[in-house]
């Protein structure tokens, strides 16, 4: 005999209704869709080739001589911090101390997950720069916050803060600013002259920051300033980064942050209870990947820049209006030229036109309206990839 299958009947979705906007993210649905219809996924962020052999070695051989296979220490390995605080003074100036002022993470993601949990209460106010990576958004809402967006404009060929709209932003319920640079999806790099600005308003309304700068070192012209090492910043700042983007191994899971000690003693008490402790062999790899020569940093801007010139040209071939990013390795299109209005729309029949995906920049918006018309691509793939991408458009 089966057994009838029992239901549950509830007048309350399953679904905490501060998620309830979010559901399957856009870079999964899109990733399915290429596997789906066997297109190039220019979409997603994640390289298409591994990161350095040596790195790779090293989390090898911590496996295999049993570093890391248990849990690590909660704030991270000693070799890691120490590395992180090494990499801050080496390439910032920004001194930071190992023990007390270090926390490393699952990724960027559970940093900042972490650090909106750990500082937010329901009703505070967070601006974020619009458009936004999408787990800023799930984030402030499971901290029952508000989120308050500027909105990056495209103006002369890239997207450009409007300082006097950040100011009119804050009211006396802002906590926290979260800011992205160099920016995902937009590529923009905030000048020192707009950080400054940035850091007087925090200064001056007592805010907290929260800094995510996972592409520090992906700046293609002019070079990355740390908000943190601005006058009146280091107290009230969280720099979050991590070795995914860095290094090319996104899969393992590796971030970071540093603050102040009351900063970082915060932020860990809501950390420990999301993934308590993650990634421990690779760990000490990146603590070894944090210590490569300038070379290896040169050399990889270098080949990335290249390759968005690559996509850059294919795009503008295509027919798109093209926003060159000067940094992260995503570059932001117009298809009004195309005669399209719905990114969406285009990007979920852009596979079977031509067999590439893109992600819809509307998903990172509040106001829809705003970035309705605009498409991301990610050009951290092989050149062969991209050229062939860029031939495929070319059928548009």
């Amino acid at each position: 005999m089966t057994p009838m299958s029992a239901s549950v009947s509830s007048d309350r979705p399953f679904l905490n209704r501060r998620l309830a906007a979010f559901g399957t993210t856009i870079f999964a649905e899109m990733s399915a869709l290429a596997v789906r219809t066997g297109s190039i996924n220019l979409g997603q962020g994640f390289p298409d080739t591994d990161g350095p052999a040596q790195i790779a070695e090293a989390a090898s051989r911590a496996v295999l001589t049993g570093l890391g296979n248990q849990y690590p220490p909660g704030p991270g390995v000693p070799e890691l911090r120490t590395a992180i605080a090494a990499h801050q003074q080496r390439f910032y100036g920004l001194g930071y101390d190992p023990d007390t002022e270090v926390l490393v993470t699952a990724g960027a993601t559970e940093a900042i997950a972490a650090a909106l949990l750990a500082l937010l209460e329901p009703g505070d106010e967070v601006i974020a720069l619009e458009p936004y990576y999408d787990s800023y958004a799930a984030c402030i809402a499971m901290a029952g916050a508000v989120r308050v967006p500027v909105t990056l404009r495209p103006h002369a060929g890239s997207f450009v803060l409007d300082l006097d709209e950040l100011r009119a932003a804050v009211t006396p319920r802002t906590r926290l600013l979260l800011l992205n640079t160099p920016h995902n999806p937009t590529g923009t790099v905030l000048t020192p002259a707009e950080l400054a600005a940035v850091a007087e308003l925090a200064v001056e309304r007592d805010l907290l920051v929260v800094t995510d700068e996972v592409y520090e070192h992906l700046v293609f012209e002019g070079a990355h300033t740390p908000l943190a090492g601005l006058p009146g910043m280091r107290e009230r700042t969280v720099t979050i980064s991590s070795a995914g983007k860095t290094f090319s191994f996104t899969g393992w899971k590796v971030g970071w942050l540093t603050a102040p000690p009351e900063l970082v003693t915060a932020v860990r008490s809501a950390k420990q209870f999301l993934t308590y402790v993650s990634s421990g062999p690779f760990q000490y790899a990146i603590a070894e990947a944090l210590a490569l020569p300038d070379a290896y940093y040169d050399t990889f801007r270098a080949d990335l820049a290249a390759k968005r010139d690559i996509l850059a040209d294919g795009l503008a071939a295509a027919g798109f209006e093209v926003f060159r990013p000067q940094g992260t390795y995503f570059i932001t299109t117009d298809i009004t030229p195309l005669g399209e209005k719905d990114g969406l729309a285009f990007c979920r029949a852009l596979p079977e036109r031509c067999g590439v995906v893109a992600i819809p920049n509307q998903v990172f918006y509040d106001d829809k309206a705003a970035g309705a018309t605009q498409v991301r691509w990610a050009f951290c793939k092989r050149e062969d990839v991209l050229r062939e991408a860029a031939e495929r458009l070319r059928r548009l």
